[in-house]
């Protein structure tokens, strides 16, 4: 599956914990993510990220068009609630087409938990029948 990864500045260390705790669930699947987050990722854990540009820059919009062409099977997007954020319209436009194209999306850690579990279980299996392209790149 293509998971995608998104962190506010106040959430990237605890993305990173998550990645570490996570790891070897993580490295059975591609990994994409905005800038800092998948260069904080990727050398705290080894894995391979695809990197975008930082979300401020438009890595937010990178990721969103991947989404919009059925390329990601899960964002998890740790945001911060309480600052607001110059790019909300962005991040707005990333959660809807999530919705529009059933996009299962964690933006904190309780629901992140919840749906990674769900993925190594295999709760999540269905995503290769609506997008057999990603079972074709692994």
């Amino acid at each position: 599956m293509n998971i995608a990864l998104i962190a506010h500045d106040s959430k990237k260390e605890l993305m990173v914990q998550f990645c570490i705790a996570y790891c070897g669930v993580l490295s059975k699947h591609n990994l994409c993510a905005t800038g800092t987050t998948g260069k904080m990722v990727a050398e705290a854990t080894g894995l391979g990220v695809q990197r975008y540009l930082s979300g401020s820059q438009g890595g937010d919009q990178q990721i969103s068009a991947r989404i919009s062409c059925n390329e990601i099977d899960l964002l998890l997007f740790f945001r911060d609630p309480i600052s607001a954020k110059p790019h909300e319209p962005d991040q707005a436009n990333l959660m809807r087409l999530c919705d529009v194209h059933n996009i299962p999306i964690a933006t904190n850690i309780a629901t992140a938990e919840a749906l990674i579990h769900a993925l190594e279980r295999g709760d999540l299996d269905w995503r290769d029948i609506v997008n057999p392209t990603t079972a074709a790149r692994q």
